[in-house]
């Protein structure tokens, strides 16, 4: 009997398979050799699709990060933070059967310590494409102060988002993704005159 992929295999379906033993068994507890079992194909067929275990975890971030520079490109028309916090929280908008998938997903992102240098690149990278996107709308040159300044700021407001969400299941992401980015846009006003 062969290993072999099977034609149904997919990115979709190994990350599904993943989650769950990582849900189940814990991240570092769930090896590369059992993840191809549980999908049914060879540890190598498992690496056709996913460099490591760790790009496992974080799903298909090439997706993620073209979504996110397509939501920033759709608020030309609107002002920079305004376009900002809506390109962020419409890059994030999942339907909801996706969402404890999502759930799973960040709760490991955010809590496993075997996952944080990982998450560091992938973080670099959101980084990046948000202070692009703002040089460009600034003028300016990616490496310059105020780009890198909001690429830094989005990410930390989206970050301290998921983290809430995760460790709060009554509360909507997209309503705490869009308070963080109304709140940053306001350089925290409201906040500070308490």
């Amino acid at each position: 009997m062969s290993l072999g992929r099977p034609p149904t295999t997919t990115h979709a379906e190994i990350e599904r398979v993943a989650l769950d033993l990582f849900a189940r068994h814990g991240f570092e507890a769930t090896t590369v050799d059992d993840i191809a079992a549980a999908v049914g194909v060879g540890r190598r067929t498992l690496f056709r699709y996913f460099e490591s275990k760790n790009d496992i975890a974080w799903g298909d971030f090439d997706w993620v990060m073209e979504r996110l520079r397509e939501a920033l490109d759709e608020g030309s028309e609107l002002p920079l933070t305004d376009a900002l916090r809506v390109g962020v929280v419409e890059s994030n908008r999942y339907p909801a059967e996706q969402l404890p998938g999502l759930r799973t997903r960040m709760a490991l992102i955010t809590r496993t310590p075997a996952l944080q240098a990982h998450s560091a690149l992938r973080y670099a990278e959101w980084r990046t494409v948000v202070a692009d996107w703002a040089a460009t709308r600034l003028g300016e040159a990616p490496d310059d102060l105020l780009p890198r300044v909001i690429g830094y700021a989005a990410l930390g407001s989206a970050m301290a988002s998921f983290e809430r969400w995760v460790s709060s299941e009554d509360e909507d992401l997209l309503e705490l993704l869009d308070a963080a980015f109304v709140a940053l846009a306001g350089g925290f006003a409201t906040i500070a005159d308490r």
